[in-house]
């Protein structure tokens, strides 16, 4: 549960457990691309998305109330002063304090979902629509706000346009809710023929394209408006820049390991655009969240215990799961 504590201070803890008033969580996310187990092996560094109700409220909170059901998404702090965190995108400004792993205004380790209590400001906390349930929530906080921004930004959210969606894992699946609930025409593109299939009858999209099949790609030159592009291994930019119209966006929202060939040539002749997006600010985060209410849109998970986290771990290597762990740390998490 939450607690909002001294000035603008929120805390969540969890049912039955006692201690310190901090922000506790009750589920937070394991992420499923293949890149973020690297990181997580090299240096602990993960997005977790804890959420949970309000327990207690300090005297200054404004928005939130006891009772209230709530989560903290990527970031907990900023400067709150650069030209970003004034235009309400705390996640660009360069003093950014992420959720997990880095270092608090008090000198302290944030160890975001993975901790069973957690202190948080208002200005971080998002309130959940009451139709949503917590453990399929808590991952749009990263991978929903990840796909729904680029839509926003880039203008790839008015119905009619068609898009391309590149991968269909964490990311990808969530992205393409996103996309048909705007009314967009979706072509999931992926290595991966036997994602056909789930691509199409579970998720809703209009279309499969196999990006190593060349008779395929030929077919689909010049069809799509945008791209969103969703994994992290490495691939080539220039069949994907080919699928675009004139004036269409590549939008890239995976981080591959080795940097990109970017070809001058296609851009050039078609006046297209490639661009990358990272997370929200926390008006956006708000924005995406209530619009998943409105649309009942949520995450597909698997929910899992605290001590199963190695052997996800090691399914995330092989890239076993659809599409998100869920750690359910308030009732599996045992105290130390």
């Amino acid at each position: 549960m939450l607690t909002v504590m001294d000035m603008r201070m929120l805390t969540m803890m969890v049912a039955g457990q006692q201690g310190m008033k901090m922000l506790g969580s009750k589920f937070c996310t394991v992420e499923s691309a293949i890149p973020i187990f690297t990181v997580l092996r090299t240096n602990g560094a993960s997005p977790s998305t804890p959420l949970s109700p309000v327990t207690e409220v300090g005297s200054k909170v404004q928005k939130f109330k006891v009772g209230d059901k709530v989560g903290v998404g990527c970031m907990v702090g900023a400067c709150h002063s650069c030209d970003s965190c004034k235009n309400d995108l705390e996640n660009y400004c360069p003093k950014v304090i992420l959720t997990y792993n880095s270092i608090y205004y008090d000198g302290t380790m944030t160890y975001g979902g993975y901790s069973d209590h957690m202190v948080a400001t208002e200005r971080y906390v998002v309130r959940i629509p009451d139709n949503l349930p917590l453990d399929a929530c808590a991952p749009l906080l990263c991978a929903g706000i990840t796909t729904y921004r680029p839509l926003r930004y880039f203008g790839l959210d008015k119905p009619g346009l068609n898009l391309g969606v590149v991968g269909l894992g964490g990311l990808g699946h969530v992205a393409v809710k996103f996309a048909k609930a705007f009314g967009l025409k979706v072509t999931v593109i992926s290595t991966s023929p036997r994602k056909k299939k789930e691509a199409i009858e579970h998720l809703g999209a209009d279309s499969f394209l196999i990006s190593t099949d060349p008779n395929e790609m030929q077919a689909a030159m010049g069809t799509l408006d945008g791209i969103i592009g969703t994994v992290s291994a490495v691939h080539s930019l220039l069949p994907l820049l080919g699928l675009l119209k004139s004036h269409g966006k590549l939008v890239l929202v995976g981080a591959p390991e080795k940097p990109f060939e970017l070809p001058a040539f296609p851009l050039l002749m078609g006046r297209k655009i490639v661009a990358g997006s990272n997370i929200g600010g926390m008006k956006e985060t708000q924005e995406m969240i209530d619009f998943a209410g409105k649309h009942n849109i949520t995450a597909d998970i698997e929910v899992i215990p605290a001590d199963y986290v190695n052997t996800a771990m090691e399914r995330l290597a092989k890239a076993d799961v659809k599409y998100r762990f869920v750690i359910d740390i308030g009732n599996t998490l045992k105290a130390a």
